[in-house]
């Protein structure tokens, strides 16, 4: 029985079971080699009780100080309107499990994240947004010297949002990956002055972990070569590989590189993408092509390799030019491009992505625009039905868990903030105005391209109504289109097996309609 949301989150209902974090000591007594591990300690007892058992306090994430003497976690205040607020909180606490956790974030109301220790336990930094009810927003480098009980941001003019920090072996710096014009790079910041320095220029910097002052490793992966273990010598910032796991498994395997462009689109904004180039590739020959539309919309493809159903490489080597952009939204251009994309999902996107396949048609003479192709996942699923009530110029589309209904796809979704602060809510006038406008569902009449609708059950973010809703559509009015259903799936495909199933079902579709074969057999 639910009298408070969230009823449901991501792929699960809501139970009285909530993470925690639990210290027990070990010990071993004087006359005995035999460690044995004393009382479990719950560190979140002391904070303040919630009437109702199915939103109480939930640890989403927790560090410990490298002295074992404190723990730092976050956690959403366990409210009943938790489904329209963003806000986190960070908290420290002992783990002697004698004191009440101190909240170190009492007058913001956004998300914090990734809190992490100094390497001498004094001082304590995290990720925050300040922005109420926006997940979107930049990410601030807040930091709180535990003994003074005084928090700061640093390098708070900075215009890239970070989504990781480690510090320094000396503290005198922290090392942030941030999204970075469609890649993840690596950055050094001066605690003191907030001065920043880029030591990573290409590809998706991963985990970062400091060896001494002048040296990092880090994981680090790019368009055409799976993450392996890199040496960074921080001086000169310069990087080694130290591992090449995936050898002997991609020696019979061709990924291409990724080829930056760029173009002017919406608001006269310049816009970024790239390009890769189809298997056996011979510039004398034409070639389909495939976009990759991204979800979010608020995030951006990075030149990283993905392991998921959005390696781009999957198309090029299935015969098609294939090409990504980051679209306004997209993260890694500046907050501004960020946030341009709010109300304005149906728009600006749109007139980047047209734009974009104009440069690409005009700049490449061996892309074949009359076998052109757009697949996207999310929000991606969402452009893919707006493309469809818009424009006639492809042959075939897939949508991935997708919107089709911004009205009915607000009721059903899990986090009511996020369409709030995107559209608007339906039942206020200028709401429901903006929900209406980029409504996917308004232009039905308007579809007439094949479409492949893929969904998972277990999908809450988007439910599977939606995707059933513009499929049924399309049926209905006899227009080709094939709905792929995963029972056992949610938001992603996450299980191997069907994975497979997953590129199978697409390949298959987008060749069947380009009319191209693909170097090997799909079925």
């Amino acid at each position: 029985v639910y009298d408070n949301l969230w009823a449901r989150h991501w792929n699960e209902w809501s139970t009285p079971e909530k993470p925690s974090v639990f210290v027990m000591p070990l010990e071993r007594s004087s006359k005995s080699s035999i460690w044995k591990l004393g009382d479990e300690i719950d560190l979140s007892t002391k904070l303040p009780k919630c009437p109702d058992p199915l939103i109480r306090w939930s640890v989403d994430d927790y560090t410990i100080s490298p002295s074992g003497d404190n723990i730092a976690f976050v956690s959403r205040p366990p409210i009943s309107n938790m489904t329209w607020s963003t806000n986190v909180d960070v908290f420290l606490v002992s783990t002697s499990g004698t004191s009440r956790p101190r909240l170190l974030t009492p007058r913001i109301n956004g998300m914090a994240s990734g809190p992490v220790f100094s390497s001498d336990g004094k001082r304590l930094a995290w990720l925050q947004m300040e922005t109420p009810a926006y997940e979107s927003d930049i990410n601030r480098i807040y930091v709180h010297n535990i003994a003074a009980r005084e928090t700061v941001a640093i390098a708070y003019d900075w215009d890239l949002s970070p989504h990781s920090l480690v510090w320094s072996k000396d503290d005198k710096h922290i090392y942030a990956v941030t999204g970075d014009k469609g890649r993840n790079l690596v950055y050094s910041i001066e605690v003191a002055t907030g001065k920043r320095e880029e030591l990573t220029s290409t590809g998706a910097a991963g985990t970062v972990r400091p060896i001494d002052e002048s040296r990092l490793l880090l994981t680090h992966s790019s368009q055409d070569q799976p993450g392996d273990i890199h040496l960074l010598e921080i001086p000169s910032c310069k990087t080694k590989q130290l591992t090449n796991v995936n050898k002997e498994l991609l020696k019979d395997v061709r990924l291409c590189p990724a080829e930056d462009f760029y173009f002017i689109g919406a608001r006269g904004d310049k816009v970024h993408g790239w390009l890769l180039r189809p298997f056996n590739f011979n510039r004398r020959k034409t070639y389909p092509l495939a976009l990759l539309i991204h979800g979010g919309p608020q995030q951006g493809s990075v030149q990283g390799f993905s392991h998921a159903q959005w390696n781009p490489n999957m198309y090029a080597n299935a015969g098609f030019v294939t090409i990504v952009i980051n679209f306004h939204g997209s993260s890694g251009y500046g907050q501004n491009f960020t946030d341009s994309i709010r109300h304005k999902w149906g728009d600006y996107p749109y007139v980047d992505l047209m734009r974009g396949i104009d440069y690409v048609s005009n700049t490449f003479s061996f892309v074949d625009t009359s076998r052109m192709v757009a697949l996207g996942g999310s929000y991606g699923g969402y452009m893919v039905n707006w493309l469809n009530g818009h424009t006639d110029r492809f042959k075939a589309f897939v949508a991935h868990d997708g919107k089709f209904n911004t009205i009915s796809g607000y009721y059903g979704t899990d986090e009511l903030w996020f369409p709030e602060h995107d559209l608007g809510k339906p039942w206020e006038t200028a709401g429901r105005a903006i929900l209406e406008e980029n409504n996917p569902e308004r232009f039905a009449a308007n579809f007439k391209t094949p479409t492949l609708y893929v969904q998972g059950e277990k999908d809450f973010r988007i439910p599977v109504t939606e995707s059933l809703g513009a499929w049924a559509m399309l049926r209905r009015r006899g227009i080709p289109s094939r709905l792929v259903y995963f029972n056992d799936e949610d938001h992603w495909i996450n299980k191997p097996g069907n994975s497979v199933r997953w590129y199978v079902e697409v390949l298959d579709w987008i060749t069947a309609w380009t009319n191209t074969t693909a170097p090997y057999r799909i079925r």
